[in-house]
């Protein structure tokens, strides 16, 4: 049988809200008085899941809530989820960055993490002893450490600046040093969190390179966090889904990404109610339809469509919005927005619509993010996949090719012969 690397039981972690020190004296007198009497802990029970959208209910939350799971030596896991999911906080548990409030994690090997690039790295010291510095504490020994030398400052492309303090070091350079280190020193675990958000793009892809070896050739265990579905599909053999603190799903990557993508709902092309309510605006509605019909109607390739954006504005500082398109590998294809001049300056009550023409998307299920735009510079509201539709084939007559074309994009362009 395939050997574990990490064994997961009923893992948990609670956080107090607010600020610490204020009444947690009495707080942890009671605790202490149930303990005393062999009761169970009074504070336990609270705790409201950690959806970060809602003022909490009670002064604690689960970050993380009842989580089991394995994961077998040489895995590549990529764990997504939204803001506030509960990723980092169990790769900080995984890590012993921080202790669980219940549950066990059992881990076979040594764990190298990349959660805050650079722990540990000491700005008064030169990139050479803190390789070292950090080698041992990421378990190495100094032979070890001095075997990948060459190979980790290589890789990190700071050669000219190895006898140089770290604190002259730009912050991609530093960031490259950490991540050197922690890929080259042989742990049998590496975790990584969106590492891959700092340095060039020829960097990321270095990285990405470093960690598909590590997992495929050296049969390391990775586990990546990361917003990139892309990066995540290439790397990992196994998705971890997370939700307000609970594993939502877990398994082949292709379908966690496609259940993180579709947010665990059918398609949404049309949202109200949206309870977003800002000094500046509220938005009140936005939806994606066929010109021609109301917005439960499946919409064809072959018609016009339209975005709808029902808001108030509350301010006379000019406003537009930006769109966000992309397709259900989560890769972006398109960013439009609204004219200023068009849309911005009566207050009150409008419905902003942006008109697309027919056969300008390819079938498929797409995904929009909303971004408005205050005084041309400052965002006043944010939010990815706040919409999703499908845009299905034409109403075809037999005979012709019902295959599923490559693309987001499907243009109807003219052709001439001359």
């Amino acid at each position: 049988p395939p050997m574990l690397a990490i064994k997961v039981e009923n893992l948990s972690k609670q956080y107090r809200l607010g600020q610490i020190g204020t009444g947690t004296l009495s707080h942890d007198l009671n605790r202490f008085w149930a303990q005393l009497r062999g009761k169970e802990d009074p504070y336990a029970q609270i705790g409201a899941a950690n959806d970060r959208s809602q003022k909490a209910a009670s002064d604690y939350v689960w970050a993380l809530k009842d989580i089991n799971f394995e994961i077998e030596q040489g895995d590549a896991v990529g764990i997504i989820g939204r803001n506030g999911a509960g990723k980092s906080t169990l790769l900080k548990i995984l890590s012993r960055t921080t202790l669980p409030t219940t549950g066990s994690v059992k881990v076979k090997g040594r764990i190298a993490s990349l959660l805050e690039v650079g722990t540990g790295f000491h700005p008064e010291m030169t990139g050479r002893e803190n390789i070292y510095q950090n080698g041992a504490l990421l378990g190495m020994t100094r032979s070890e450490i001095k075997r990948k030398f060459d190979e980790i400052v290589d890789f990190s492309g700071c050669e000219a600046y190895i006898d140089t303090p770290v604190k002259r070091y730009s912050s991609g350079m530093y960031v490259r040093l950490a991540f050197a280190v922690a890929a080259h020193l042989e742990s049998e675990i590496l975790i990584v969190d969106e590492v891959l958000a700092v340095g060039d793009a020829e960097f990321q892809k270095k990285c990405l390179g470093k960690m598909n070896d590590v997992s495929k050739s050296e049969g390391r265990t990775v586990l990546f966090v990361s917003h990139n579905m892309a990066a995540v599909k290439s790397l990992c053999n196994k998705g971890i889904l997370m939700q307000n603190g609970e594993i939502h799903y877990i398994g082949d990557t292709e379908n966690a990404v496609q259940k993180y993508l579709t947010a665990g709902n059918s398609l949404v092309n049309y949202r109200t109610n949206l309870n977003v309510i800002k000094e500046d605006i509220d938005i009140e509605s936005i939806g994606f339809k066929t010109s021609k019909h109301d917005f439960d109607t499946p919409i064809p390739r072959n018609h016009d469509t339209e975005i709808l954006i029902e808001y108030n504005k509350k301010t006379n500082e000019t406003i537009h919005f930006t769109l966000k398109f992309k397709g259900e590998d989560g890769v972006y294809f398109m960013t439009t927005g609204s004219d200023i001049e068009t849309v911005t300056n009566t207050q009150g009550k409008n419905t902003a619509v942006m008109k697309i023409p027919s056969f300008f998307f390819n079938v498929g299920n797409f995904y929009m993010d909303l971004f408005v735009i205050k005084n041309r510079k400052e965002a006043a509201y944010i939010e990815n996949d706040i919409i999703s539709f499908t845009i299905n084939p034409e109403e075809n007559t037999l005979g012709n090719w019902m295959g599923r074309e490559l693309g987001y994009v499907r243009g109807n362009f003219e052709w001439i012969i001359k």
